[in-house]
């Protein structure tokens, strides 16, 4: 197959051509050669369709057969992701439960007989843990410290970080997470399982990790940016739907939090990889109830049922619950602003010492907090140590007592929570106990902040929120009186509204609130914190994911232009003009002059009429220039056009994308020879790239920049003429003979030849260009 040559080869070329830079930033020695300023370089991704000759004729060569083996591929990777996320979420809930489990039920155990032997116990477990978590993102994986998703954002925005999809990344984001999450730390792992299943997605469409000896020629279909990002998006969602057990979540939240362009049929496919999450998890969670998973049994993954609990609200109540928004959107904007502060003003080592006083605190402060005699209730009191229960036995004398900080600090978070969540438990939490567990939980989630470990937001907001919001129920409850009023439905609330003040979500996130609560009752009043806590974070700063990408230095194209591109035009932003274009037929030497002189991934092309007058004929990629480079196979004596027939090429060209599938050791010093040869870029070149005139809004580009999902724009002169309007009525052409398929690098759409989309003059010429715009120039 043509284009996965053409694939392979541009990856192998820019391998062997090290030599010359390849990065839109960056620095150049005296010869030439790129050097990395730092290990965070990121690279433009070309989503955008070559349609060059090779490209036409490669699509004319498939047929029907060709077209349904693609879509059939396509749905059996969107189930193999489905099912090795899943997968992989289920082994990170059994470990991170079962190492709390055992840490648990040894310190319980020792501190009956002493104190200080509990504590020393405690300790190292959990340093035990993290430092092992330490040691795997520091020596093995380094691009999975974090969350992953302002990264996967990022990757989805245009944007490709380096390392964050390799089979490495994958095993230190699975492995880490167990380390930090089971070591105490304020952070969670549904974060990390979105970057989990991206990293499963890309690996799968790739075929696998060659590297490491793990590939399957079989799954090699696609191998080009942007099919890599529909896979990428389905990867997002298995995620999210295998963190929280919401497949409709999942879906939401890859529409709405991660990618910059969609399409219906890639919908389908999203949703039909959460659904295939959500059976395995169900499946998982229904073998594990018998007993076979260890501590692993009723908590474990996020699923805080609460159909229970209230069924109904007053009117009065909504005045206290647009209050807890207000506090969700305060603490969500301190908490972005405090953890951006300390990033940037403390070293790592700084913070690891900040967060190990934070876990000895913690350990001491429920001695603070005197025993409480437990209910009269069927629900187990106290609970065994490292099982999951609403009451734990800290330090106390009496056996049928139970201290309730201790039962907030001294469970695992989605455990606590649910004790948070729970209904009928009224009185079984102090509001001095809250307001302490508040403090310290706050505290420690801004300091983990920085942490090079796999870490997520996601829990670590609802603890807190949940917190808040129970203690706004407790008083709403002491105030109203009424007995239909439950502390856990204020709980609930205050979960969604500091996720809403920090993550700046509101239409995923409210799904996923309800879809984990099992309560339908509460989406009028969650939509209501949510649309609250987001207008009040919103006033002050940008949500914890952008703060997190512009800390990482990557260039995130946001859905709403900066306000002061309403007053600039395209011309202003394309690098004041200086264009760097190659003719149609150039030296060799020229190509190799340029590559190692100018760092840009984009060339235009321009040829010069009879006239003297210049013509545009499109865009030469970087990577493309290094594949002729490469293979010499169309090098040519003669400085003229290979054929001066319009549409028509010679067909040697073909050879060389075939003979690109084995590169042979190659070195980037061509000989004399080679460089006084010429290459005619008509054949290779993407003769219709996107084009603006001058004069555009700079907000007009920016949104056909960003929702095209474009690496280059072209900026020309106003056209001296028009060859052409098209309606809506010349884009409905009916395709009788064959369905619709999508439009990427491995399908085009046909279309009957008769039929004209617009009338173009025999004279018709594109105006000479006037600037270049790439990502960079619209990230200021």
């Amino acid at each position: 197959m043509l284009s996965n040559h053409f694939q392979d080869g541009m990856e192998t070329a820019r391998l062997l051509w090290s030599g010359v830079p390849s990065l839109e930033d960056g620095e150049f020695d005296g010869t030439g050669i790129s050097k990395k300023i730092d290990s965070s370089g990121v690279e433009s991704l070309d989503y955008e369709v070559i349609e060059n000759y090779a490209y036409r004729e490669e699509q004319e060569k498939r047929g029907k057969l060709f077209v349904g083996y693609q879509v059939v591929l396509k749905w059996f990777l969107a189930l193999l992701i489905g099912i090795g996320t899943g997968l992989a979420a289920i082994f990170i809930n059994i470990s991170v439960e079962n190492f709390a489990g055992w840490k648990f039920a040894l310190t319980f155990a020792i501190i009956q007989k002493s104190y200080l032997a509990g504590l020393l116990v405690y300790v190292l477990f959990n340093l035990a843990l993290v430092f092992s978590s330490v040691c795997i993102i520091t020596h093995f994986a380094p691009a999975a410290a974090g969350s992953g998703i302002p990264e996967i954002k990022g990757y989805l925005n245009g944007i490709d970080v380096h390392g964050i999809l390799l089979f490495r990344t994958l095993v230190g984001k699975i492995f880490g997470s167990i380390g930090s999450v089971g070591g105490g730390l304020a952070l969670g792992k549904e974060g990390p399982l979105v970057h989990t299943g991206a990293c499963i997605a890309s690996l799968l469409g790739q075929g696998g990790s060659t590297k490491y000896h793990l590939s399957s020629r079989w799954l090699q279909g696609f191998n080009s940016d942007r099919d890599r990002r529909d896979l990428v998006t389905c990867g997002c969602a298995a995620g999210v739907a295998a963190a929280f057990r919401a497949p409709v979540g999942g879906v939401l939240f890859a529409l709405e939090e991660v990618t910059s362009w969609w399409r219906s049929q890639l919908m389908w496919r999203v949703f039909f990889t959460s659904a295939v999450v959500a059976v395995v998890v169900r499946t998982a969670m229904a073998w594990c109830k018998s007993g076979k998973c260890g501590h692993f049994g009723a908590g474990g993954f996020i699923i805080w049922d609460i159909s229970d609990g209230q069924e109904d609200y007053s009117f009065a109540e909504l005045l206290p619950m647009a209050v807890i928004g207000v506090i969700g959107g305060l603490l969500g904007k301190g908490i972005v602003q405090s953890a951006y502060t300390l990033y940037n003003l403390l070293a790592p080592q700084l913070l690891a010492q900040e967060r190990a006083k934070g876990e000895t605190i913690s350990f001491g402060l429920p001695l603070l907090r005197k025993c409480s005699p437990c209910p009269a209730s069927e629900v187990e009191c106290p609970n065994p140590p490292g099982m999951y229960g609403n009451y734990v036995n800290f330090y106390c004398k009496n056996g049928n007592e139970y201290n309730d900080l201790a039962t907030i600090f001294f469970n695992t978070q989605d455990d606590a929570i649910r004790n948070l969540f729970s209904a009928k438990t009224i009185h079984e939490y102090s509001a001095q106990s809250l307001l302490a567990f508040l403090v310290m939980f706050y505290s420690l989630a801004v300091i983990t902040f920085g942490t090079a470990v796999p870490a997520g937001q996601f829990v670590p907001g609802i603890m807190i929120g949940s917190t808040y919001g129970r203690l706004v129920g407790m008083f709403v409850v002491n105030f109203y009186k009424k007995p239909n009023i439950e502390e856990g439905t204020y709980a609930l609330l205050g979960a969604a509204s500091f996720l809403g003040g920090s993550m700046r979500m509101t239409v995923s996130l409210c799904v996923i609130m309800v879809e984990i609560t099992n309560n339908l009752n509460f989406l009028p009043l969650i939509m209501l914190v949510l649309l609250i806590s987001k207008a009040v974070g919103d006033a002050f700063n940008e949500g914890l994911y952008e703060e997190q990408a512009r800390l990482r230095s990557i260039p995130l194209l946001e859905s709403r232009p900066k306000y002061q591109m309403r007053r600039m035009k395209a011309k202003e932003a394309s690098r004041s003009g200086k264009v760097v274009s190659l003719p149609r037929v150039v030296k060799v030497a020229d190509v190799v002059s340029i590559l190692r002189s100018n760092k840009r991934n984009g060339f235009p092309v321009i040829e010069h009429k009879r006239s003297g007058e210049p013509l545009v004929m499109g865009l030469m990629l970087r990577s493309h220039l290094l594949v002729l480079l490469q293979s010499k196979v169309d090098f040519q004596h003669s400085p003229l056009p290979s054929d001066s027939r319009v549409g028509s090429f010679p067909i040697r060209h073909v050879s060389s994308w075939c003979f690109i599938f084995n590169l042979p050791s190659f070195s980037p010093t061509n000989s004399r020879g080679d460089l006084e040869m010429y290459i005619d870029l008509a054949p290779f070149l993407n003769p219709s790239p996107y084009i603006v005139p001058e004069d555009m809004s700079l907000t007009k580009v920016y949104n056909l920049f960003r929702q095209l999902g474009l690496r280059h724009l072209l900026v020309v002169p106003q056209p001296s003429r028009v060859v052409g309007v098209i309606t809506r009525k010349d884009l409905l052409i009916e395709d009788v003979e064959e369905s619709d398929t999508e439009l990427q690098s491995t399908s085009v759409r046909t279309q009957h030849r008769n039929y004209s989309i617009m009338s173009r003059s025999a004279d018709a010429e594109q105006p000479l260009l006037n600037g270049l715009l790439v990502q960079n120039d619209l990230t200021h």
